[in-house]
């Protein structure tokens, strides 16, 4: 267990500072980010602050689908947008070309690996995927066909509040599964019975 909080702190820190990282760039954010980047010109809210709310929000949306959360669900709100505004308070503005560029992938790349290491660590969902889950779960529906609905609504509203919407979002869709699944396995704590490992919630 100390070792799966500490992951779990660490990586969602981690992603945390990641997703400022692609703001910085300029380039185009992912989905949910498009949502809260979007929403944040509109509400006066910090965007990290307003990452926390809306999973504070989505956690609500798990009570009629009857999802229990974990400790990595809660850890998950307060964690990520707190770790995004103050990554932004130490992370100047970029204004070469290149230096945005680096910055979006070394941004993905790094979220990815965060992501590897929250999940890895099995202490429960974040908000947003356990909606996924739990939607799965209620309607019969593939993953891929409530996660890519869940997407392209949050993009699309995110992108008509003007969320930033470019090369970077299609670079995130390709690349993250890959990069998640090439981690996972560096990070998945397991149990010390040979037999089994802790639960990977994806």
């Amino acid at each position: 267990m100390p070792r799966r909080l500490i992951q779990l702190f660490a990586g969602l820190t981690l992603y945390g500072a990641s997703m400022a990282l692609m703001l910085r760039a300029v380039l185009g954010l992912d989905p949910w980010d498009v949502f809260h980047q979007g929403l944040s010109t509109h509400v006066g809210l910090s965007f990290g602050m307003l990452v926390n709310v809306v999973g504070a929000v989505v956690l609500l949306l798990w009570i009629p689908l009857r999802q229990k959360p974990g400790i990595g669900t809660i850890a998950n709100i307060f964690t990520i947008g707190t770790a995004v505004d103050l990554a932004l308070l130490v992370l100047p503005e970029i204004e070469s070309l290149p230096l945005r560029t680096t910055a979006l992938v070394a941004g993905v790349v790094l979220n990815g690996v965060a992501g590897a290491m929250y999940i890895g660590a099995g202490l429960g969902p974040g908000p947003r995927d356990g909606l996924m889950t739990g939607l799965c779960k209620r309607t019969g529906w593939s993953i891929r066909v409530v996660r890519t609905a869940i997407e392209f609504t949050v993009l699309a509203v995110g992108w008509l509040l003007g969320g930033t919407v470019g090369v970077g979002t299609i670079l995130y869709a390709i690349a993250i599964g890959p990069i998640v699944q090439a981690f996972l396995p560096l990070f998945t704590v397991r149990d010390r019975s040979p037999q089994k490992s802790a639960p990977v919630n994806a």
